[in-house]
């Protein structure tokens, strides 16, 4: 009887915790799969008029209560967001939302600050929500759902919820955020910019000696930081071989492997360098996180300063290795002008078209989240394109001028280009077979280090491990050896070994692997980047 209370009472803990996960998932302000409901009201009735005013006039805010669902919020700070998308008297502007404009301490879930864009140029309604989506598997990314928005108890439409990089997403995804934090701009301009600094540059990072040169083309979001910013852009241009110890490379090629896919121009990978930031990790290397995707997906068609839009066929056939020769993009052509940084990157490209392009997944996906808003969007009065074509969008070109590309039209194609190109087509190593050793049966004597191997096919000519014993360090490497003297079996078998000896007999070991040939790299595991593999020397001695 007492067995079968025990396990009674197992059943309901398990039950009960299991169940208030997923009301947590369910709850949770940034969760994709339900559309959120946010209602703000003002005393003014003219609260239009009253915002349009506050967003050409200095950066005051609008004093209003905020419902959240059964939530309610007093004295949020409310003013129009957006540059290119606002619109003096514009019915769909964005908003944003500040829950501690008076109170300090007032937060929904964690959240100060609510940004809602109104996904100007996207008829689809997905790209923001998809793309964020696909970037997280790969960096730090915002989070975005949807919400049902009402002002004074007036439906004003669907919006985007898009997760603000600020101190509390730095704080979550880097374990602080009081570092130097950077956002590339499109401020400057011929006319503005200073005498003696070089023109139309924007965020690029091209190095200048000059500190006012930075002024106009950066925004600091940190309380300081230009020397950080100065020394990252005199280290990439002019001694790339020290360009790791400042900057997160693999991070910045994952960037622009999501950016090229995607066809994301409105970016660094566009005419202007702007729409990401850079946050100083506690490494001391700098990161890139990726906003503004809502004209991703080949809705902004400029790759060249001063150019004519693209065509829908130039989009779908736009060179992965766009501005790897180009002298004044140095955060591309820097790195992809390195052999090995150049297969890093095609390696992304490939593996962001497993994940989510050659199976159909993003189809599927931006299908689901039409879906859950249709109803919606039938009653949004505000939105800038018709019932119809919100339905039609992912497969035929939207509108009479910007003319916004079909997502699946555009895909569908790209991704054969892409699967075709001769520089991403070749075959990279296969690592197979890695295996720990561990105590034999019945022996005595324990093991007391890390003794890792593996089987690498098609022609390796380098294999890293990178691993790490705490998870606050950072990753160091180590080649693994085919030469019959570490681990590896006999010479010249394809088996790659290494010992690595523990700091301590209680050492957690976190480890990926990296393999290289003539014509690109494979990584083990494949989410290496935020799930490698741990293995401790207890397990090993069972």
């Amino acid at each position: 009887m007492k067995k079968i209370t025990l396990f009674f009472l197992l059943a309901v803990i398990f039950s009960a915790t299991a169940l208030n996960a997923q009301d947590a998932k369910f709850n949770d302000f940034y969760n994709t799969d339900r559309v959120q409901e946010v209602r703000i009201r003002f005393k003014q009735k003219n609260w239009k008029d009253v915002l349009d005013s506050l967003k050409l006039n200095g950066e005051e805010m609008l004093l209003g209560t905020l419902n959240i669902g059964a939530k309610e919020y007093k004295n949020v700070g409310v003013r129009y967001s957006g540059s290119k998308s606002f619109k003096y008297g514009g019915d769909r502007n964005s908003f944003q939302i500040k829950l501690n404009q008076i109170n300090k301490e007032q937060n929904h879930q964690g959240v100060k600050k609510i940004k809602l864009s109104n996904a100007l140029r996207d008829p689809s309604m997905v790209r923001e929500v998809l793309g964020y989506e696909i970037a997280r598997n790969y960096m730090a990314a915002p989070r975005a759902n949807y919400t049902r928005l009402y002002v004074n108890g007036e439906f004003r439409g669907v919006y985007v919820n898009v997760e603000y990089v600020d101190d509390e997403f730095l704080n979550k995804n880097f374990g602080m955020g009081d570092n130097t934090f950077v956002k590339g701009t499109n401020v400057n301009d011929e006319l503005s910019t200073p005498d003696g600094c070089k023109k139309n540059v924007s965020g690029s990072l091209i190095y200048e000696d000059d500190a006012s040169c930075y002024l106009g083309n950066y925004e600091l979001k940190s309380e300081n930081g230009w020397d950080d910013l100065m020394k990252l852009t005199d280290v990439l241009n002019n001694d790339i071989k020290n360009i790791e110890k400042y900057l997160d490379v693999d991070q910045v090629l994952w960037m622009h492997a999501f950016n090229h896919v995607l066809v994301n121009l409105n970016s660094y990978s566009g005419d202007v360098s702007e729409n990401y930031y850079l946050y100083k990790n506690k490494h001391g290397k700098f990161v890139p996180i990726v906003r503004d995707l809502n004209l991703c997906f080949g809705s902004y068609k400029k790759y060249k300063f001063k150019s004519s839009t693209m065509s829908l066929e130039q989009l779908q056939n736009l060179d992965p290795f766009l501005h790897k020769d180009n002298k004044s993009k140095p955060l591309i052509s820097q790195l992809l002008n390195n052999q090995y940084y150049k297969k890093q990157y095609v390696s992304h490209i490939k593996t962001i078209l497993d994940d989510y392009f050659l199976n159909g997944q993003y189809e599927n996906r931006a299908k689901e989240l039409q879906k859950l808003i249709t109803n919606d969007m039938r009653r949004d009065k505000f939105q800038y394109y018709d019932h119809s074509q919100f339905l039609s969008s992912l497969t035929e070109t939207q509108g009479k001028k910007s003319k916004i590309p079909g997502i699946v039209e555009l895909m569908s194609k790209r991704v054969r280009f892409l699967k075709k190109h001769p520089e991403i087509r070749g075959f990279a190593p296969e690592i197979e077979d890695i295996s720990l050793a561990s105590r034999e049966k019945f022996a005595r004597k324990e093991v007391n280090s890390f003794r890792v191997s593996a089987t690498v096919e098609k022609h390796a000519k380098r294999v890293r491990i990178y691993y790490r014993f705490n998870a606050e360090d950072e990753f160091q490497y180590s080649f693994m050896l085919d030469d019959g003297e570490n681990y590896d079996g006999r010479a010249g078998d394809k088996v790659f070994g290494l010992e690595i000896k523990p700091e301590d007999e209680d050492s957690t070991l976190e480890y990926y692997i990296v393999a290289e040939n003539a014509a690109g790299v494979t990584y083990f595991p494949s989410n290496y980047m935020f799930e490698a593999k741990t293995v401790t020397l207890k397990e090993l001695n069972k």
